[in-house]
């Protein structure tokens, strides 16, 4: 009976990717000459795991790559070599290679060997292995072509072989496939009923192979079990026969086991043939399965059981009759399921909750190899590693962080002369910082660079059209322009010697997550990024408020505050907008019944509230008639349930069964008709009674 190892298959890929994390960690604390021997041994151990795995699923490229750099790293924790600083690049770049050539294969396609033959050779050059290898090899190609030679191959596992994740099947059928094989199992290890363990390997292996192949094939086929289990290979001679067999019986009778099975012939069949390729739903396996601590599912489980009791005792009330006192045990029997309702909740939240270090930890590597092409001294802190977010949110704030931590290291730090000159440490410091804060998490990427030069941003904005020279801007209004889509070229930024690529692309990414990402830089002193995500996509605090009949939702995250309109400080500016003056600034109102085109509204500004809400950096007063409670609500998708709805991020429904929407605050500002800071125009006409407006 074969064993489908497809089965098994996201398991390998994720505990591999999981062993190139670990690679990549430990090559990056290498310093050649200083180097700790267990460091080497971890780097070591990771990479012989992913070959013996992949060896096992009969993923052969990944195996035969990962063998040299695995040859390698040997030598090196035996000492036979010293660690350069060439192999620690080259390392690096071998996790690369395997990262990809393991994701290729995790999506069923055919993975790309070129990057991974160049790096071989490398390797080989390093290890002496093609200049020592070429002669014999050719030697042993010139002796056997067009000839056959039988090996005979005395294959004995260690007991321990099976807990390995190896097959000894798998690799009988491998050797099948190269030429005629004749195998003999010797039996005399097992023991008797009482003592068998069937975890363990007691079975040992002869096998008579003609082939016109290379010994080296059937060394490949052992190669990633020759330390757990001891392997003969003899070359025997020329063509396989009955003679042949019997006069290597002989010659090795006195030496074999003594128990012996009858030989048999093992052809490849389609049940021991080379798995499948792995049946994956997506290319991105991140997505796909989540590891949980074994607290989580603790108190998970106990929260289950506090439920099956409150349920249990709900039931037996409901049995009793109805007089007061069971009244009261029944409310108090609610109260408890609402709390333990609430828990539940929680802890099942919390199993899609990661350290954030999950995405921390690729920036060492990126800080690495960018600071090194651009000859820059870069020192990286990382604060608040601990600190958990929703994985959903995580995978997607990835590639925004990884753009602003680019933009820190390319446009934000200076170059050692520049440091040197302007009295800074030669050594550029670029932090990540990720802490709790209002429900929210907040994380910071600071640099103690340049700064942003607001001389030039607002030069180059004046250039490109996106405000005027008459337009009176602050600076932190001046560096909000490199939000906007129009700093998004390359020629532009390398003249401003600021950030301005693709940062339209990174507010917008967070946005979609339901966040905000702001700029705060002093020149001279650096830059920091701020970026506020809610925890979790899936549950949202909201402010529940009335307009006519209908209830909508805005997330607490945006709301500044909630006030009652003083009439006497609203004017209205252009046609039909009406700005509302608190402290300092004017507040646009937009009133959501003529967006969302509600009839029976208060349309009388000072009978009605005002939410004022902020996003992308720019305030808005929304007009509603009432506010109702505070409440978690959970997110339903329009878009997958119904269609895009402007102005709408999503729907959710009440404790009463109704539907209620959830407002896009950035989305309501665009289907509004403001502009973006900049490049508002507002002019006001009069100060008047505007009750009838």
């Amino acid at each position: 009976m074969s064993i489908d190892l497809s089965q098994f298959f996201e398991v390998f890929f994720e505990e591999s990717f999981e062993g190139l994390d670990a690679m990549e960690a430990e090559l990056l604390n290498l310093v050649p000459g200083e180097e700790d021997l267990e460091t080497i041994n971890t780097i070591f151990r990771a990479a012989h795991s992913i070959k013996g795995g992949s060896g096992t699923f009969g993923f052969s490229a990944v195996a035969d790559f990962t063998h040299v750099l695995e040859t390698l790293l040997d030598q090196i924790r035996e000492g036979s070599r010293d660690l350069t600083a060439e192999h620690v690049n080259l390392l690096l770049k071998s996790v690369d290679c395997l990262r990809a050539l393991l994701r290729t294969l995790q999506a069923e396609q055919q993975p790309d060997l070129t990057e991974a033959d160049e790096l071989r050779i490398k390797f080989e050059e390093i290890l002496g292995m093609r200049a020592a290898s070429k002669e014999p090899a050719q030697a042993q190609e010139a002796v056997s072509e067009n000839s056959f030679n039988t090996y005979q191959i005395d294959f004995k596992p260690h007991y321990h072989l099976f807990k390995t994740g190896n097959e000894p099947l798998y690799m009988i059928s491998e050797l099948a496939e190269l030429g005629e094989l004749e195998t003999q199992a010797f039996q005399d290890d097992v023991p008797d009923i009482t003592n068998l363990a069937p975890e363990d390997c007691f079975l040992s292996w002869r096998f008579f192979l003609t082939t016109d192949k290379e010994q080296s094939c059937i060394e490949e086929i052992f190669e990633w079990v020759e330390d757990d289990a001891d392997i003969t290979i003899t070359l025997c001679g020329g063509l396989f026969g009955d003679e042949d067999i019997s006069a290597a019986e002989t010659a090795t009778e006195d030496a074999a086991p003594a128990k012996e099975a009858e030989p048999a012939v093992v052809k490849p069949t389609t049940d021991t043939k080379k798995p499948a390729p792995v049946k994956a739903t997506t290319a991105n396996a991140e997505s796909t399965s989540i590891r949980v601590g074994i607290d989580k599912v603790d108190s998970l489980i106990n929260m289950v059981g506090e439920l099956v009791i409150t349920q249990a005792m709900l039931s037996q009330l409901g049995e009793q009759e109805i007089t007061e006192a069971t009244i009261a045990s029944l409310q108090e029997g609610l109260a408890q399921l609402a709390h333990n309702t609430r828990d539940l909740q929680e802890n099942v939240m919390r199993i899609r909750m990661l350290p954030i270090s999950f995405v921390f930890s690729r920036f060492p590597r990126l800080v690495r190899d960018i600071s090194q092409k651009l000859d820059k001294q870069v020192e990286l802190k990382l604060l608040g590693e601990q600190t958990e977010l929703d994985k959903t949110v995580m995978e997607k704030l990835s590639d925004p962080m990884v753009h602003l931590v680019r933009n820190s290291l390319d446009h934000g730090l200076e170059t050692v002369d520049k440091r040197v000159a302007a009295g800074k440490n030669p050594v550029g410091t670029v932090t990540l910082n990720a802490f709790h804060q209002g429900g929210n998490i907040v994380i910071e990427i600071m640099d103690d660079g340049q700064g942003l030069n607001t001389t030039k941003i607002r030069e180059k904005a004046i250039k490109n059209g996106l405000i005027s020279e008459t337009d009176e801007l602050s600076d932190n209004e001046v560096n909000e322009l490199i939000f906007l889509p129009g700093f998004s070229t390359a020629d532009q930024v390398s003249d401003l010697s600021g950030r301005g690529v693709g940062m339209d692309v990174v507010r917008r990414n967070i946005e979609a997550l339901s966040g905000s990402v702001e700029v705060a830089s002093a020149p001279g002193v650096g830059s920091t990024f701020t970026i506020r995500l809610p925890l979790t996509l899936a549950i949202l605090d909201g402010q529940l408020v009335r307009i006519a009949e209908h209830t909508y939702i805005i997330p607490l995250i945006s709301i500044i505050e909630s006030l009652q309109i003083d009439i006497s400080k609203v004017s209205r500016v252009g046609k039909d907008l009406d700005v509302l003056r608190l402290r300092d600034e004017y507040i646009p109102i937009l009133r959501l019944y003529n967006i969302f085109n509600h009839q029976g509204a208060i349309e009388t500004l000072d009978k009605t509230l005002l939410v004022v809400v902020e996003s992308d950096n720019q305030k808005v007063g929304l007009l509603v008639d009432d506010l109702l409670s505070q409440q978690q609500v959970v997110i339903k998708s329009l878009e997958a349930n119904y269609q895009k709805v402007d102005g709408v991020s999503g729907a959710t429904i009440l404790g009463d069964g109704r539907v209620s929407l959830i407002v896009d605050i950035s989305g309501l500002i665009k289907l509004s008709g403001l502009r973006k800071p900049g490049s508002q125009e507002l002019i006001i006409e009069s100060k008047a009674n505007l009750e009838a407006s």
